[in-house]
């Protein structure tokens, strides 16, 4: 252990970030091409193991389910780790993706067993203070087996400076239709923001699953901070947009206005993330074609980092009477854009209601609290409330309580979109 006494050594080797550029795929439009974010990352895992300087220095980790996330492709690229090599032939030989096991493999295939996967991310991604080699790990799993089931071991990785990237694939309550209770996440980020050095954040597109890795990759890596990344993926395929002009910052950050509002008295901001970012976009076409609300719409894929964020500022503000006020990052990027603010999440209510003391007027938050159900993305949307017709709802509430609408208007969009304001919220159904 270095001595006598356990010694730990700070002075650890670096890796170069590769630029943004080197992903430019990924932050183009897709145009009419759907895909999901798992697909996106697969592409931009087979760009970084191909870079010269980190390439050998990746360390894909799988539990089980490689097929299931779409990388079976690596397969044949990086190889399976495997002391004794290939032993039996395997059953997808046919196949040109086919199970190879080698020696020299990069890739961690550790069977059903996320206590042991965690276990290999977690030696990766401490091999920069134990061997002076930096690793960068990435273990994808289903999100429902993250920190519900190995939250222990995450929380040793934290306390043992652990750097590197979990990946929660078919994350949020509503996106894995079928499978019910099982795979439904809808609270793993809000576990998340109990763990100091655990950055978590919730994509709904590929470029900012792109800026994120990248980011992450220089933080830990080259600047050397002692923090590990929790990134959710998605299953749904759709078509991916062209990252907006000066949104890097804000992706990092934890928000960005997405798409800014036509012009309007009648004005509210809608936020969301993940899975339910795209009903929050359909719900601002909605009020606009409806109704003539413009809508602001925010990406909040960091909500945790906003709130450690206006934290630390609270705390500042509190013992500094003397000094001018500091504001968060949710009241400056607010401040120039009036009206209510709802958000919907594929998450508990309570994971975005962190966010509460720092958006200062009217907020509304439509969550996936309750259990599951195995049925159609449309359905758990439905069922859960949180679906673009639920937002514009809630919107129009929102005016009326704030005196700019008759409340005619909100009844009247419940008929329209066929809500029965009578079914009972799904904490008890």
């Amino acid at each position: 252990l270095g001595g006598p006494v356990p010694y730990r050594e700070t002075d650890h080797p670096t890796l170069t970030a590769p630029p943004l550029a080197d992903f430019k795929a990924l932050l183009a439009s897709s145009k009419d091409r759907e895909l999901s974010t798992t697909m996106a990352f697969v592409r931009l895992l087979g760009i970084l193991v191909k870079n010269r300087e980190i390439g050998r220095h990746i360390v894909p980790i799988i539990p089980d389910e490689a097929r299931t996330f779409g990388m079976e492709g690596l397969f044949r690229q990086l190889g399976i780790y495997s002391p004794t090599g290939q032993l039996y032939e395997p059953q997808d030989s046919e196949t040109v993706s086919w199970y190879k096991e080698d020696p020299q493999g990069q890739i961690l295939e550790e069977g059903i067993t996320e206590a042991g996967a965690v276990s290999s991310w977690l030696a990766a991604g401490t091999a920069h203070a134990n061997y002076g080699i930096p690793m960068i790990p990435f273990y994808i799993f289903y999100s429902m087996f993250g920190f519900q089931r190995v939250g222990d071991q995450l929380w040793a990785a934290g306390d043992n400076r652990a750097k590197g990237f979990l990946m929660g694939g078919t994350s949020g309550r509503t996106t894995l239709n079928g499978e019910g209770l099982q795979h439904e996440d809808g609270h793993a980020l809000l576990f998340a923001s109990a763990y100091p050095t655990c950055l978590s954040y919730d994509p709904t597109f590929g470029y900012e699953v792109a800026v994120l890795i990248r980011q992450g990759i220089e933080r830990m890596f080259a600047n050397n901070e002692e923090v590990f990344y929790y990134i959710t993926l998605l299953n749904e395929n759709y078509p991916h947009p062209e990252m907006p002009a000066g949104a890097e910052e804000g992706i990092g950050r934890g928000m960005y206005l997405f798409r800014r509002g036509g012009n309007g008295y009648l004005r509210v901001q809608l936020m969301g993330s993940g899975a339910i970012f795209r009903e929050v976009i359909g719900a601002a076409d909605l009020l606009a074609g409806d109704f003539g609300v413009q809508a602001d719409v925010w990406s909040i894929l960091g909500v945790n980092q906003l709130h450690r964020e206006g934290t630390l500022i609270d705390d500042w503000n509190r013992y500094h009477p003397d000094q001018p006020r500091k504001k968060s990052y949710v009241e400056e990027q607010l401040e120039s854009h009036p009206g209510p603010v709802v958000i919907s999440t594929d998450y508990v209510q309570a994971y975005p209601e962190q966010l509460r003391r720092f958006i200062r007027r009217p907020l509304t938050v439509l969550g996936t609290d309750g259990f599951g159900r195995s049925d159609t993305r449309e359905v758990l949307r439905d069922f859960f409330k949180v679906d673009r017709r639920h937002i514009v709802v809630a919107a129009l509430r929102s005016l009326s309580d704030d005196g700019k609408l008759p409340q005619s208007r909100v009844k009247e969009a419940m008929q329209k979109y066929s809500i029965n304001p009578e079914t009972p919220h799904a904490l008890k159904r």
